[in-house]
């Protein structure tokens, strides 16, 4: 079978997962389960959906890095449940999450699969590196629309995006992004700075909407192109848009680096993260089939292990 990675958006996906089941799945001192339940499930479909052989979790050591709140300070700040000095702000995560989060590492440890992140950054960053990076098929899997910038037809990089919940996935392809936002992938980050997304604090250029950020970077390419011509009395670019972009300039300079993705971390090698799927065997398997009755993970934990015992003769 021909390698192919998959990259996890693991938060966008243990959110998803938490508000997708019932908080009333629990273990016997009744902490939820239903995050750990959901994820797995999802990453036994995923996997054997879209035939993975290679498979990073891909972490958020930083959900809110400094850097992009120094540039941004609006950046995700509505999400800060409490502002930290030296560290991650602490983000707004209902507390039967949080519970579940040391289980979800525990889960994903026992089954083999590969956690990574980088400090200082978010998960989409370790995203960004491996897709730009890998030599093999990627697939992305994220309900974080920022991650269209990976795709990449000629070099076979998609998002399975899951905006639309696990029965209604959608796969992003370069093609797609065309038909749907009319810009290309690598123009998505100059868009959406454009446009603006308050799911992330990024305000936009008041007035400039998807239509019009769209229409703009089809004549004029890049942001940069963009304010050029804005510079440029003979350009011919219309005056209310010129006012537009003059009111923003502030926000135009620093936003574009805060919405790219970081494509150059260093990160281990997918050989040294143990990104290949295998199936689980010896005392891990016995510690994940016990902790699956202790933890009352139902039937997740043996839907999971039959996905990499798939996985792993394929």
């Amino acid at each position: 079978m021909p390698h192919r990675l998959m990259l996890l958006d693991t938060a966008s996906l243990y959110f998803r997962a938490f508000y997708g089941m019932p908080d009333t799945i629990r273990r016997p001192d009744g902490i939820p389960v239903n995050a750990v339940r959901g994820l797995l499930d999802m990453i036994a479909r995923l996997t054997t959906d879209y035939h993975a052989t290679h498979l990073v979790a891909c972490w958020d050591d930083d959900w809110r890095p400094q850097w992009r709140v120094d540039l941004l300070p609006t950046y995700k700040s509505h999400r800060v449940a409490e502002a930290v000095t030296d560290a991650p702000d602490v983000e707004v995560v209902p507390d039967a999450l949080e519970a579940q989060l040391p289980m979800i590492r525990r889960t994903l440890e026992l089954a083999g699969i590969a956690v990574v992140g980088a400090a200082e950054h978010e998960a989409d960053d370790v995203v960004g590196t491996y897709a730009s990076q890998a030599d093999l098929p990627v697939d992305v899997v994220t309900g974080d629309r920022d991650l269209f910038q990976v795709c990449d037809d000629g070099r076979q990089v998609r998002v399975i995006y899951t905006a639309r919940g696990m029965r209604n996935l959608e796969v992003m392809t370069e093609e797609t992004v065309v038909r749907k936002y009319r810009v290309l992938p690598q123009q998505y980050a100059d868009y959406a700075t454009l446009r603006g997304d308050a799911s992330d604090g990024l305000p936009g250029v008041a007035g400039i909407g998807e239509k019009t950020a769209a229409s703009l970077l089809l004549k004029y390419g890049t942001l940069e192109g963009l304010l050029e011509a804005a510079d440029d009395d003979g350009s011919g670019l219309a005056g209310p848009v010129r006012a537009k972009l003059a009111a923003a300039a502030d926000y135009l300079k620093v936003a574009p680096a805060v919405v790219r993705l970081v494509r150059n971390l260093e990160l281990p090698t997918l050989e040294e993260a143990g990104a290949q799927l295998r199936p689980v065997t010896g005392d891990a398997r016995a510690e994940l089939e016990r902790l699956a009755v202790e933890w009352n993970l139902g039937g997740s934990v043996t839907r999971l292990l039959a996905a990499l015992d798939f996985r792993g003769q394929a």
